[in-house]
């Protein structure tokens, strides 16, 4: 929508512009009623939900008002057809006009009008947030004193009756709680409780229940950013590293779901109630699935576990005599789906941080793993219809798959394995490449 509105934009300012050369003249009152024309045909689109009014459209809406503004005192003064002739001011209002049109349509083009991929079942969803206080943990990231504070969104089943699985989301790296917004309403209309969990200095950024805002910390940033470059730290400064940024997540991940069980006790919101607490599960993407399948060997209330491209960090092991990182020989027992991107697949057969992962691991051999030819790491989150552009910088390039199938077939394949694991309905099935 935005790239057309620019198209229409540049189409007419230069055309108009055109138009004034070779006739060699203003006319200044086409012009204004023009504008004004321009900003009710906005303010209709906008009435009739053709452009989705929101935050990328708010630069270009006082743009578009002011011009009009201009426009309609012009014309009520009505001097604008006495003004001399020059083609300099012509050409250097129409390049301003430009200017100023791809300016106040940056947020758009950045942040593009979407489709939300499709929610299948047949329950409306609702969302709820809310802010938990660990009474038994400081925040480290700050010298205030304070508890630490965690961020969390419920999507669940709206004016519905009964008891649901609940599931329980970590974002990556640098992401935030709505990664996988389409997840969790696909989840939640087929009769799931999802909670989704910001880990504040982890995420790249979060507001508590009162608006008090936090911001991506810049150590944990550079640490996590250096850990990426080749040969930055050495193995077993990656290993400690991992180890610490795996304890703030589980430990956050298990306040969360300690938090909720105890709140189906004691507390009369609907969405307590509605929790079957004896079927849980846990999924992230990236650092947020390491933290989950971590948390599935740790905790024996978890009954399914969905990796989204992440390594198993809790089946990492540094030997300081070979300086280098060996899979754990325990097995993992608890039922596990692995979905993986390009990024992640072309790594399963290097003794990486992945070294774990690799598909011969008979530790794992009751695992399902799936693959996504094609998509990148952020394919397989929302983030690429969010954001196209941000997209592709952050992961180096565009992905060759198509986003809506990739997100779509994703988000099914997730509801079959919680079905079957957590349900038991239905007979989870899938290829090992989409």
């Amino acid at each position: 929508m935005a790239t057309l509105i620019l198209c229409i934009v540049l189409f007419l300012e230069i055309g108009f512009a055109i138009f004034c050369i070779v006739t060699r003249q203003n006319h200044n009152k086409i012009k204004n009623w023009s504008r004004i024309a321009i900003f009710l045909a906005f303010v209709i689109l906008t009435l009739s939900s053709v452009i989705v009014w929101s935050f990328r459209w708010v630069m270009l809406a006082i743009l578009l008002f002011i011009l009009a503004l201009i426009a309609t005192v012009s014309l009520i003064r009505k001097k604008a057809n006495h003004r001399k002739y020059k083609t300099s001011k012509i050409v250097w209002k129409s390049i301003l006009v430009i200017v100023a049109f791809i300016f106040a349509l940056i947020p758009a083009l950045v942040f593009p009008q979407h489709s939300s991929p499709k929610v299948t079942g047949d329950y409306k969803v609702a969302t709820a947030t809310y802010t938990y206080i660990d009474k038994n943990r400081m925040e480290e990231f700050t010298d205030e004193g304070k508890n630490r504070s965690v961020n969390v969104e419920f999507w669940y089943p709206k004016h519905a009756d009964g008891k649901y699985p609940l599931l329980v989301f970590s974002h990556g790296a640098f992401g935030i709680k709505a990664s996988n917004a389409s997840t969790y309403n696909e989840l939640a209309s087929h009769g799931y409780i999802v909670v989704s969990i910001d880990h504040p200095y982890h995420s790249f950024y979060t507001a508590s229940e009162d608006g008090t805002p936090v911001f991506i910390n810049g150590d944990y940033n550079r640490e996590f950013t250096n850990a990426n470059k080749d040969g930055f730290y050495t193995k077993e400064e990656t290993y400690k590293l991992i180890q610490k940024w795996m304890k703030l997540r589980t430990e956050d991940m298990n306040f969360v779901i300690d938090t909720i069980l105890e709140k189906t006790k004691s507390d009369s919101n609907p969405i307590y109630q509605q929790i079957n607490v004896e079927k849980i599960g846990v999924f992230g993407h990236s650092m947020g699935g390491a933290a989950s399948v971590w948390l599935g060997k740790e905790r024996d209330d978890i009954s399914a576990v969905v990796n989204i491209d992440a390594p198993f960090f809790s089946e990492l092991v540094y030997k300081k005599d070979i300086d280098d990182f060996v899979a754990r020989d325990e097995a993992y027992t608890i039922p596990l789906l692995n979905i993986y991107s390009d990024d992640v697949w072309e790594q399963l057969d290097s003794n990486s941080t992945y070294v774990a992962n690799k598909l011969n691991n008979e530790k794992f051999k009751k695992a399902n793993t799936v693959h996504f030819k094609g998509a990148k790491h952020l394919s397989l989150t929302d983030f690429p219809l969010f954001s196209p552009v941000l997209a592709n910088v952050l992961q180096g390039g565009k992905a060759d798959i198509d986003q809506y199938y990739c997100i779509e077939a994703e988000n099914d394949l997730i509801l079959q394995f919680f079905d079957q694991e957590l349900k038991g309905i239905g007979h989870f099935s899938a290829k090992e490449t989409y």
